[in-house]
């Protein structure tokens, strides 16, 4: 039967990708965890890697272990963590990745009241759209919209987003309100441009319960969200997005959601941050703050 060791050899391996980088995070030989992995490999009756002389890469079978791994290693994590005392003062530099605009409205008041309640801790933010590589970039976590892709992380939703579509009372009034999702066709758009492609993002729609995606023709776009919400301020034409970067300028009237009943399906905002590993007082601190969020 396969040990505790050798799955731990395993997810750090397929974490770091490389035998000599997962050694250096454990403490042990390369060719110990090789010898730990080939025995699991055995031991299961499946390959777990692709391997070639400088690094390895996960089989389909490796995948979802891996996967599994990272679950089960994690609630490992939080038992030690309780047995060893591993809630005492937060301290140290925080290291966090949130996306710009839920990051100045959401994010920075809540990391206030973080360091108000722990005078030890200080803090290193990045205000970016982009995703980084939280372990090669040493990051303690981060905060994503959607969907996540990221086997090797563990999350945690705290938050999600509803997309909406608005424009100003002055555009309207000159362009006219529409009715449907077809009369939106018939109207200016200010869209989103995406950092990673630098192509206008796609609006998300549903009608009569289907999910209707349509990337409109643009007539401004802009890369930064405040930016966006500026020109659709302007009277510039009709814009999507988040809720929470509207919730003023409805709420005031010098913006007005159009077609609410084609509102997409709500997208989950979630903390993710690297698994095999202990969770610093830091992280899990923010962690549980982040439970207490609402909005």
């Amino acid at each position: 039967m396969a040990g505790m060791q050798q799955f731990m050899a395993f997810a750090e391996t397929a974490k770091h990708g490389s035998f000599a980088a997962a050694a250096r995070e454990l403490g042990a030989g390369a060719s110990t965890l090789a010898k730990a992995v080939a025995r699991l490999e055995t031991s299961l009756g499946v390959k777990l890697f692709h391997r070639t002389t400088r690094q390895v890469s996960l089989t389909a079978d490796g995948e979802r272990l891996f996967q599994r791994c990272q679950r089960v290693l994690a609630e490992i994590d939080e038992l030690h963590a309780d047995a060893a005392g591993a809630r005492a003062a937060p301290g140290g530099t925080l290291r966090a990745s949130v996306p710009i605009v839920y990051g100045k409205r959401v994010m920075v008041p809540l990391l206030a009241r973080l360091l108000q309640q722990h005078p030890g801790l200080a803090l290193d933010l990045r205000l970016d759209d982009g995703y980084v590589d939280l372990v090669k970039e040493g990051f303690d976590l981060a905060v994503r919209v959607g969907e996540l892709q990221d086997s090797g992380l563990v999350a945690q939703r705290f938050d999600s987003q509803q997309l909406v579509l608005c424009a100003s009372p002055a555009y309207l009034a000159r362009a006219g309100t529409p009715r449907g999702i077809e009369a939106l066709k018939q109207l200016a758009v200010v869209a989103f441009r995406l950092p990673s492609t630098g192509r206008s993002r796609a609006w998300q729609l549903r009608s009569r319960g289907q999910a209707l995606q349509w990337t409109p023709q643009a007539r401004v776009q802009v890369n930064d969200g405040e930016g966006l919400i500026a020109a659709v301020l302007q009277g510039l034409g009709v814009a999507q997005v988040p809720d929470y970067m509207v919730e003023d300028e409805l709420r005031d009237g010098r913006l007005v959601e159009l077609l609410p009943g084609c509102r997409p399906a709500a997208m989950p905002i979630s903390a993710v941050y690297p698994s095999g590993r202990l969770v610093p007082p830091r992280v899990r601190a923010l962690l549980a703050l982040l439970k207490t969020l609402k909005r």
